[in-house]
């Protein structure tokens, strides 16, 4: 069995939604398509597809193993371009995730303009508040707001981002504008675990790092949901600047404790630190990098409102 011949075939069944629909694509008889599907299954010792008369689909192995297939194809594909002297224009499909709205505020204007630089680069962008890992969820860029923790993983830094805490001015109007974080143990809060502990927040850095106690009278896992409930004036929110750069356009919420604000987080952009990097991924870091770096400053001293 040719593996890579039946790793091809096994692309194209997926791309195409089924057997004979690949056989077309291919010029193969359905018969020959089918047998090498089995032959690959019967190598691994898995299925691959879950097979129907009327659909077909890839079981929780077979969504692994073909993301796993489309790289080595197109690596392969792009190594014999580079041997023969062939610079073409990079192809293949790039995996992107980003924070949700950060990605949706700042990396969809740049996959935007990338793509129509790039006509044959396809991107899948998954927009998630996890920590995606690359390696294991074939993810080729992740953009991340933060420190990163020692790895294996290449880091370039793009800019950065203040946190603030925020709150509606009828909230303050009732309960009084905190002017020192010790003040925090009067007011209710609105908290947001990817960010803040509901337990306490901090403020300050290094050996003037300070962390607050506060009383998390909501808890929420997203940040817009969070948003909308200090825009309501149900207490104190812990967010990124750009997070609320809308809200404080509009004067529905009002950054207090100004001075006490922590350092600024850093943005990097992650991959793999693969040698040689793939033609398409190199092209998209090439692209991002200088134009992410354009949206957000690296000293970020005012609210991104861009």
């Amino acid at each position: 069995m040719n593996r890579l011949d039946s790793m091809a075939i096994l692309v194209a069944v997926v791309d195409s939604g089924s057997l004979s629909a690949a056989a077309r694509r291919l010029g193969m008889p359905l018969a020959t398509v089918s047998r090498k599907i089995g032959e690959l299954e019967l190598h691994l010792n898995t299925r691959l597809l879950h097979r129907t008369t009327r659909q077909l689909s890839l079981t929780e192995a077979g969504n692994s193993y073909v993301a796993a297939c489309r790289r080595i194809l197109e690596e392969i594909d792009e190594a014999e371009r580079l041997a023969i002297g062939e610079y073409a224009s990079p192809k293949g499909k790039l995996v992107v995730t980003a924070p949700v709205a950060f990605g949706r505020l700042h990396v969809i204007p740049v996959i935007a303009a990338f793509l129509a630089e790039y006509p044959e680069i396809d991107i899948d962008f998954v927009l998630t508040d996890r920590v995606v890992h690359l390696l294991d969820e074939h993810t080729d860029v992740a953009i991340r707001i933060g420190e990163l923790p020692d790895s294996t993983l290449v880091g370039i830094r793009v800019g950065s981002i203040r946190r603030v805490i925020c709150a509606s001015p009828a909230y303050l109007a009732a309960h009084g504008v905190p002017t020192k974080p010790g003040d925090l143990v009067e007011h209710e809060c609105i908290s947001f675990e990817v960010l803040a502990s509901r337990r306490a927040w901090l403020f300050g850095s290094g050996k003037s790092e300070l962390s607050v106690p506060v009383h998390s009278r909501l808890a929420i896992n997203t940040a817009e949901a969070a948003i909308a409930a200090a825009r309501l004036g149900v207490g104190l929110i812990n967010v990124l600047a750009y997070q609320v750069a809308d809200a404080l356009s509009d004067g529905t919420l009002r950054v207090v404790l100004e001075e006490f604000e922590p350092a600024p987080l850093p943005i990097n952009l992650l991959h793999g630190g693969q040698a040689p990097i793939p033609l398409k991924l190199r092209a998209f870091l090439d692209f991002a990098i200088p134009h992410l770096r354009a949206r957000i400053p690296a000293d970020f001293a005012g609210i991104c409102t861009h």
